[in-house]
């Protein structure tokens, strides 16, 4: 099993990482160190934006200026990436909204293409972002181009208030609350395992047959079971990973020889077949035979 760190990082749990490591099939972990953020990197940022970090995500980048954990399964004995968690580094923490939405002159903006029908929050879940001037928003993962977790200051007239919550913007261009803060975000990442689309069990279309498959063999009971399957008990691994990932190994095919038969037996068989013969033909020859 490949390995590319020494230890586990002082911001991941190592309970999780302990778990992706030892879970059947798992072939590479990768960490991609990083060091503390700069403390004048995170007051230049908070300048440029106009806005504070939240207390617990400042405290984090002054551990790890980001996060980035990637590990493979092995199929065919050829490693295939599977899991990924990112957080992005603060100088990658930048907004959505104010670009053009295609590389095109005079495209629309983001906001231009904000549905007028998903901007109002309802019971269950708080007022949707805004993609204009009254929300401030910033990518904290891109998750492999099948979305963006983003960070979210919902409040800025007059002035931006501190307080933030984590949503989850699909490709679809609809958001979806995740948390209330950074802190339990990363819990969830972490709970996760960095599972393909794993952000889409929070949404009320749920995630994607082949995720779930994923979701059943490495995290069969999550947070949000009920999102996963409509059966009660599709969470439960019915699977057998150490079946998956073994290896093809093709079983040599053993030719039986057939017994050789006596010769006498052969020459029977050979004055059968040639006595039959004319019998067949000379009946054949009398039923051709025109009748008078």
């Amino acid at each position: 099993r490949g390995r590319h760190l020494k230890e586990p990082p002082a911001v991941c749990s190592c309970s999780t990482f302990y778990f992706i490591e030892t879970s059947p099939g798992v072939d590479e972990v990768m960490f991609v160190e990083k060091e503390p953020a700069e403390r004048h990197s995170i007051v230049s940022w908070e300048q440029k934006n106009s806005c504070v970090l939240p207390e617990d995500l400042k405290n984090f980048y002054l551990m790890s200026d980001g996060f980035h954990i990637t590990w493979s399964v092995k199929f065919d004995d050829n490693p295939m990436p599977l899991g990924s968690m990112v957080i992005n580094s603060i100088s990658k923490l930048s907004r959505l909204g104010g670009s053009s939405a295609y590389a095109l002159p005079s495209a629309p903006t983001l906001a231009d293409l904000e549905d007028d029908m998903d901007k109002e929050g309802n019971e269950d879940q708080p007022e949707k972002p805004h993609f204009d001037s009254r929300s401030l928003i910033f990518e904290l993962d891109p998750c492999n181009g099948n979305g963006k977790v983003c960070l979210v200051y919902k409040h800025t007239k007059p002035v931006v208030t501190p307080d933030t919550e984590i949503w989850f913007l699909d490709r679809a261009l609809y958001w979806h609350f995740l948390t209330d803060t950074f802190t339990a975000y990363y819990r969830l990442l972490l709970t996760h395992l960095g599972l393909p689309q794993w952000q889409y069990a929070f949404t009320s279309y749920g995630v994607t047959p082949q995720a779930k498959q994923w979701f059943n063999m490495y995290k069969p009971i999550t947070i949000n079971t009920a999102l996963l399957s409509e059966e009660p008990d599709s969470f439960v691994n019915k699977l057998d990973p150490n079946k998956v990932f073994k290896s093809k190994n093709k079983t040599p095919v053993i030719k039986k020889k057939l017994p050789a038969q006596p010769s006498g037996s052969q020459k029977s068989h050979a004055s059968t077949t040639s006595s039959k013969t004319p019998s067949l033909s000379g009946n054949s020859l009398r039923k051709r035979e025109p009748q008078t």
